[in-house]
């Protein structure tokens, strides 16, 4: 248990179990001492809420928000085989995701496209939004409530294919993604991360397949999250009028993204339909402060981006890999 002379912890709403917020209750507590020895207290409640939200400990900078991800975690990961534009600001830490601040990013598990993927993310936040720029949160339990048993039992037993076509000017590079100018390099890294790949239109363009998981076992509860990315990478995920021109443009397999079930049938478009519902009747919203910092159990919660005004900063470290890569 947290020592309740140091801090205290409770939900941020009475009705629900996330985020758990904890604050200092003297100021000269320092953020660093205290999360190294209340590490095994944090990682138990962590377990208990999905997300923990550490607020007035003045964590608004890479350098302090380091010393949070040295404390709270047993390893940093480097952001490989990208989906979103980031920038690294040093050690462990980048900016979140670095989309139009007019866009919603949808809901979602980081890295549930992948094969590998973070069990903890931890965010920091530099520099809040004038207006809106919330960081959603939603518990996988309940949005499995939501989805019906013939839709998660599709997922569980075919999986998903992500499929990309790096096209020039269209989505992120190759050499974005892959953070590589060799090809030679970026086949070696598919290699390892089970990824399909090729060189097509006389070898100027590459495009990737990947099948991954439709659910996944906690890494530590004896529960099957449903886990994976496809109602982001469909190309219904850009609308309907955007999803018919490309796909005039381009066809089904020459798309920038597209998601499938693994055997390669076409994911019904009324299962989209539920899963996006789903996750976004559970949304659970609050205002960043700066120096906040949001702890995440990554296959317990999922987490998006509301559309905001003004000098937003979210510093995003991906921690404590499971990988079925390894």
């Amino acid at each position: 248990m947290l020592d309740r002379s140091d801090v205290t912890a409770q939900p941020l709403r009475e009705d629900g179990r996330l985020p758990l917020v904890v604050r200092p209750v003297r100021d000269d507590l320092e953020a660093g001492p205290f999360l190294r020895a209340n590490r095994a207290a944090i990682d138990h409640l962590l377990l208990q809420h999905g997300a923990i939200l550490f607020r007035g400990f003045s964590i608004d900078s890479v350098e302090r928000f380091e010393v949070v991800i040295q404390a709270l975690t047993n390893e940093a990961l480097a952001y490989e085989y990208r989906s979103t534009p980031r920038e690294k600001l040093g050690g462990a830490t980048y900016t979140a995701s670095e989309y139009p601040a007019m866009h919603t990013i949808p809901m979602h598990c980081e890295n549930a496209y992948q094969r590998d993927w973070p069990t903890k993310l931890l965010f920091a936040c530099a520099r809040a939004p004038r207006t809106g720029g919330q960081t959603p949160l939603a518990d996988m339990v309940a949005v499995m409530s939501r989805i019906s048993p013939d839709c998660f039992d599709s997922f569980r037993t075919k999986g998903v294919a992500y499929l990309r076509n790096y096209h020039d000017g269209l989505d992120l590079s190759w050499r974005n993604v892959f953070q590589t100018e060799s090809r030679e390099e970026v086949g070696a890294i598919c290699r390892r991360l089970e990824i399909d790949f090729e060189w097509v239109d006389d070898g100027e363009r590459l495009r990737t397949r990947q099948l991954a998981q439709g659910v996944a076992r906690h890494h530590a509860l004896d529960q099957t999250i449903f886990f994976n990315q496809a109602h982001l990478f469909h190309v219904t995920s850009l609308g309907r009028e955007t999803a018919d021109a490309l796909i005039e443009t381009f066809g089904l397999e020459d798309l920038p993204r597209h998601a499938c079930f693994g055997d390669g049938s076409e994911i019904p478009s009324a299962q989209l339909a539920e899963i996006r519902a789903a996750f976004e009747a559970e949304k659970v919203h609050f205002d960043w402060q700066q120096g906040d910092v949001l702890l995440v159990d990554n296959m317990q919660v999922a987490h998006g981006r509301e559309p905001f005004t003004g000098d937003r900063l979210i510093l995003a470290s991906l921690c404590d890999a499971y990988s079925k890569c390894r």
